[in-house]
């Protein structure tokens, strides 16, 4: 179905069906292409898309796709009632050796700050104030609404007990932030680049290929980047994560030091409990008692990990080797007592 739309549509034949991460791809002629769904973006949105991966293939980025135009010129097409866009790249494998992740990260986002036009689109640049006070009031109103009555389950019990802490844990993350931004000058290397809506040690790997997927982007400050990783590396084992935390800062660090409004805008996101608001969330979108039974888990789990969370955070500039002196990086002082 798919390579005759490649053929309709793009003019390409390409034999080889495969699955690469959660697409669909094609091979041939040397090439994968990628067949993705734009999930709500629109013609405009993957324009501007386009121009920052052919930003990053001019500056010399290799596992960039670019998009695909269809004979009539669009990058959304569609087919079968369903709308795709098409990436390419050169089919190369992926070396399983020892990445050094934090240089590639770093390396990236040197390019993705080079980016000689205005990003609107998908600019997140400013906005995680009102992101989060926007989150922290939704949740809030469901809160309130079930205050007043009997929880239904385990999963509603642990919420309205645990809300009060998360909210408080969230009002010192915005005024972390605020703090930040009337108190620290951004230097020249704090402009926006190109970031991702959660970078994992996963996003770029997708099984024997490495591909960086512009549906993963935003363009935001590199510190979004830095935070997400190192929550994703501490949920992982909270236990194993001192040496591979430093190591990733370092290698970061090698190419791009961080100055002190990264670091603060870095410790706000990880004061921020993006963790706890992705679990309730997504417990009251999904329709599958699977998946809520996986959740009540999880949020038992993030509840009885709080206060070693919390140790986390009171360690995080020490682990990471950051000069909180030098560059006089204020704390939370009620972590301490």
């Amino acid at each position: 179905m798919l390579q005759k739309m490649l053929e309709n549509h793009y003019g390409i034949t390409a034999q080889e069906q495969l699955k690469i991460d959660r697409y669909d791809a094609l091979a041939g002629n040397g090439w994968l292409y990628l067949i993705s769904k734009p999930a709500g973006k629109e013609e405009a949105d993957i324009m501007e898309l386009e121009q920052l991966t052919r930003h990053l293939r001019n500056y010399g980025d290799q596992n960039v796709p670019m998009f695909l135009q269809t004979k009539d010129g669009n990058y959304i097409t569609t087919w079968e009632q369903t709308n795709y866009c098409v990436l390419a790249n050169r089919q190369v494998e992926h070396q399983q050796r020892r990445v050094k992740l934090g240089r590639k990260l770093a390396r990236f986002h040197e390019r993705g700050r080079m980016v000689p036009f205005q990003v609107e689109r998908t600019s997140r640049i400013g906005q995680w104030k009102e992101l989060w006070e926007k989150r922290l009031e939704q949740m809030e109103r469901v809160w309130n609404g079930l205050l007043f009555q009997s929880p239904e389950d385990e999963f509603e019990q642990m919420f309205i007990e645990s809300f009060p802490y998360y909210m408080g844990l969230t009002e010192n993350a915005i005024q972390y932030l605020v703090d930040t931004e009337i108190d620290a000058e951004p230097s020249e290397t704090d402009g926006g680049t190109v970031c991702h809506e959660r970078f994992t040690r996963k996003t770029w790997e997708s099984g024997q290929y490495l591909i960086k997927n512009p549906f993963d982007w935003v363009f935001d400050h590199r510190s979004r980047d830095l935070a997400e990783w190192t929550r994703e590396r501490y949920f992982r084992n909270s236990q194993t994560y001192h040496m591979e935390v430093k190591g990733f800062f370092d290698e970061y660090q090698s190419i791009s030091p961080l100055s002190d409004f990264s670091w603060r805008l870095l410790y706000s996101r990880l004061i921020f409990p993006l963790h706890y608001f992705d679990c309730i969330e997504s417990y009251y979108i999904t329709r599958s008692e699977q998946d809520k039974k996986l959740l009540e888990e999880q949020l038992g789990k993030i509840l009885r990990q709080s206060t070693e969370y919390e140790k986390f955070l009171a360690g995080f500039f020490h682990i990471t080797g950051a000069p909180i002196h030098r560059l006089n990086l204020p704390q939370l002082e009620w972590l301490y007592h």
